[in-house]
């Protein structure tokens, strides 16, 4: 039971730090956004990702553009969607 507790703290330490880092690579972006290596590798080679290749070889990616990808294509809440018809009414009887 000690161990399973002392586990997941390291877990929970090695998640915050991760969150620290600015520049991931495969493994870490897979930890930080929870998708498969497969799947992140898959994005790259589609370039529906950000990502830098300085070597040629190994795949970098900045935490500030993921995080900005990873928020595209966000949907409104209805009560966001409402406050906004209402202050468009409000300026469209303005007028």
């Amino acid at each position: 039971m000690e161990n399973e507790v002392l586990l997941e703290k390291l877990e929970n330490i090695e998640q915050y730090l991760l969150g620290l880092k600015t520049i991931f690579n495969v493994k870490e972006l897979s930890t930080y956004t929870g998708f498969k290596c497969s799947y992140i590798y898959k994005l790259a080679h589609r370039r529906l990702i950000p990502y830098s290749k300085p070597s040629g070889k190994m795949l970098f990616f900045e935490r500030v553009k993921i995080d900005n990808w990873l928020l595209t294509n966000s949907s409104r809440s209805n009560s966001e969607v409402e406050e906004t018809l209402v202050k468009k009414t409000l300026l469209y009887r303005k007028y």
